[in-house]
């Protein structure tokens, strides 16, 4: 096809819900079909004020600040045995595995930390799951899901999750 799109790195972002696996079956088929990289992203959001107000009542700053970057390493190191367990587990085979380059364990607000690892792994294509919650009884598009497809710079497929 003249003028197709270059799809070389696909940016697969998983809040590893229970109905994720729509989600990175498309990004597999994605990059089969382009013979493309997948970079594999969870964001865990930081602790809250409220949560840190409470903590800091029972406990001195530099003990509560230690206990908290030793938590968040702790936590990002189980989040990325979670995310490499998964695809394993959904790839069939050795050729699909082999799709996934990386996988990236970031924290912060998961709208702009998706966009910043978008950018700065040159991804061609963002892969994200639509939603996973409802509002009177109709599924909705999550708020990560609007802000990404609404100020990326590159395509965004959005995955129905359910």
């Amino acid at each position: 096809m003249k003028n197709s799109p270059e799809i070389s790195t696909i940016l697969y972002t998983s809040d590893l819900g229970k109905q994720t696996r729509p989600v990175i079956r498309h990004a597999l088929a994605m990059a089969k079909q382009y013979n493309a990289k997948i970079i594999m992203m969870h964001v865990v959001e930081p602790i809250g004020e409220t949560a840190k107000s409470v903590i800091s009542s029972y406990l001195n700053e530099e003990i509560t600040d230690a206990m908290q970057k030793e938590g968040m390493k702790t936590l990002l190191g189980t989040m990325k045995k979670r995310l490499k367990a998964f695809y394993k587990e959904e790839c069939e085979g050795a050729s699909e595995s082999s799709l996934v380059q990386e996988v990236v364990v970031v924290t912060g607000k998961p709208s702009e930390e998706i966009l910043r690892i978008a950018e700065d792994e040159k991804a061609n294509m963002i892969v994200m799951g639509k939603s996973t919650r409802k509002v009177r009884g109709i599924r909705v598009m999550g708020s990560t899901a609007r802000r990404v497809s609404r100020m990326s710079r590159v395509p965004v497929l959005i995955v129905p999750n359910y």
